[in-house]
């Protein structure tokens, strides 16, 4: 029993090595085209035969060979990037900038999730400081891309509370859509949530314009008191307490790609 230990052991740290550079700094190619996302390893060994591969401007053939992470290495032309894709989920909690890095801001988004990894991760969209509810974080920038573009109209949908009730003909008024100072808007799907308390509204709209949704409400004569995503891009904050995190799992991961 104690040499099957031992021998788990050193395959453990095989393992672990063999995902880690040299310690010259370098990585075999095939390995730094599969850590890329593009194909696996014996899959990069017939790209790189095929002369489709490019190390900083250089068509490689040659199995084996080794590259840093700061060399420029293309597949089809497209420059590739061999750090593991993350992609984490934030119930926001309110207080805190959505923002890299700002030295005005005391509190920000990225001091909730510093520890989570390793990679450099960023926010996908933002929340401003008082809008709490769900953030996603990666560092798949195609995807990012994707989710945050006004053409890919991803839903969200979020949870209002008004300083007032909420007037059944600004209802109607939202459904068919409004002008406001940089164009027309409309919900995508608006409702009261609880029908003993007017203030509470659910609203899903597509836009990723800055403060739209307390524009859209301020521009009615409401205040918005509290605001709160529940719903982004098919991912919600169901069983994540405020102020923590997770990470996707593949299945979330694979329908945020195909969809």
């Amino acid at each position: 029993m104690k040499e099957l230990s031992r021998k788990k052991i050193i395959l453990r740290k095989k393992e672990q090595t063999a995902n880690e550079p040299a310690g010259d700094g370098l990585i075999r190619l095939n390995k730094f085209i599969s850590n890329s996302g593009v194909c696996s390893r014996r899959e990069a060994d017939k790209i790189i035969s095929d002369g489709l591969v490019t190390i900083n401007g250089e068509v490689v053939t040659e199995l084996g060979r080794k590259v840093s992470l700061d060399d420029d290495v293309r597949f089809d032309g497209k420059r590739l990037n061999p750090e593991r894709k993350v992609y984490l989920l934030l119930n926001k909690p309110r207080g805190f900038v959505t923002t890299l890095d700002d030295p005005h801001a005391e509190r920000t988004v990225m001091q909730l999730v510093q520890n989570a990894c390793s990679e450099r991760i960023y926010p996908v969209g933002r929340l401003d400081m008082q809008t709490t509810g769900v953030l996603l974080f990666t560092n798949d920038g195609e995807l990012a891309k994707k989710l945050t573009h006004p053409s890919f109209e991803k839903k969200k949908v979020y949870h209002v509370q008004l300083d007032k009730d909420f007037l059944p003909e600004d209802l109607v008024a939202l459904q068919k859509g409004i002008e406001l100072e940089d164009g027309f808007i409309a919900a995508d799907d608006i409702g009261m949530i609880d029908p003993q308390d007017g203030r509470q509204v659910g609203i899903e709209i597509h836009s990723g314009k800055n403060r739209i949704v307390r524009r859209i409400f301020n521009h009615l004569g409401y205040n918005v008191e509290k605001l709160d995503r529940v719903l982004f891009a098919g991912l919600t904050k169901k069983d994540l307490p405020r102020g923590r995190y997770r990470f996707l799992t593949q299945q979330e991961i694979n329908f945020l790609k195909m969809s």
